[in-house]
């Protein structure tokens, strides 16, 4: 990999992890629209640990609450009941999901699961669900004619339930062309989430999983799998240009329609398998490095 690939791909990493549109997908399709060699499920993983960085310190006020109120909870009963030690438990159940699914199909993930026609097939798929999903939210938030709004939830009614159905939806990102905060947020638009709570809680659940899977890839850059100076940099790109979309999409999904991003899943997905069906790309295109 060479320092400008790695650029531009820390670039994509940072502009598409935490919009709805699939951050691994757009590295994959990168590489194949520009006929390098697939990064691999190693430098996503990797390279998302400079998105995660970006929440950190985005969300450092939250976490460093939420953290010391879970510690605290552990030894201090009359804590068990804080919004925010109660949070600390339903992070740690919502990643429970990824962990043993992410373990078990870790061979998929990294093989079958990279084929541009199931990336073109999450993409279409999962921008209809979103798009539903929005719609279902807009229609409580604003009414009907003969029907009054309808209030939505907030994160202070988040329960253990509803924690692990988030945890089985971030699940799903596993497969490129989900989108981690995709899956999440439809996830809890459709339980009746407000937008704010269904984004902040996404952000939220990835922090363990997504630092998690980048440490455990790790040891691939050590054997050679990864090529250590272009992948850091790859990092760094993405740390920078992560911190200035997490503040941009905060502000934006308080306010506007996720149709947008529905609307470009789609038509992305559409013109994936044209260009497969065309022979202008191959399914498995660069995976032979990968």
């Amino acid at each position: 990999m060479s320092w400008f690939e790695s650029f531009v791909l820390g670039l994509v990493q940072g502009l598409t992890e935490f919009l709805p549109i699939s951050s691994s997908a757009h590295l994959r399709l990168t590489a194949a629209f520009a006929g390098w060699h697939d990064p691999g499920a190693a430098f996503t993983a990797i390279t998302q640990i400079g998105t995660e960085a970006a929440v950190l310190i985005y969300f450092r006020k939250d976490i460093v609450r939420i953290v010391s109120a879970w510690f605290r909870s552990l030894t201090d009963r009359s804590m068990r009941g804080d919004h925010d030690a109660q949070m600390g438990w339903l992070v740690i159940v919502g990643s429970i999901p990824i962990g043993v699914l992410g373990v078990t199909f870790k061979d998929q993930i990294e093989g079958p699961f990279r084929d541009l026609r199931l990336i073109a097939t999450t993409l279409i798929v999962m921008g209809i669900v979103l798009g539903f999903a929005d719609r279902l939210a807009a229609r409580d938030e604003v009414g009907g004619k003969h029907r009054a709004g309808k209030e939505r939830k907030t994160l202070k009614e988040l329960g253990v339930k509803d924690g692990l159905i988030f945890g089985f939806c971030q699940a799903m990102a596993l497969v490129p062309g989900v989108s981690r905060s995709g899956a999440t947020i439809s996830g809890g638009l459709l339980m009746g989430y407000t937008r704010e709570a269904a984004a902040r809680y996404s952000f939220l659940l990835a922090v363990p999983a997504v630092l998690a899977s980048g440490v455990f890839e790790l040891k691939d850059a050590g054997e050679g799998h990864v090529a250590w100076g272009p992948t850091i940099f790859a990092t760094v790109i993405a740390f920078g240009v992560g911190y200035a979309v997490i503040a941009w999409f905060m502000n934006f999904v308080t306010t506007k329609s996720f149709m947008p991003f529905v609307v470009y899943r789609v038509l992305l997905g559409i013109l994936l398998f044209a260009l497969v069906a065309a022979g202008v790309l191959s399914p498995h295109a660069g995976e032979s490095a990968g």
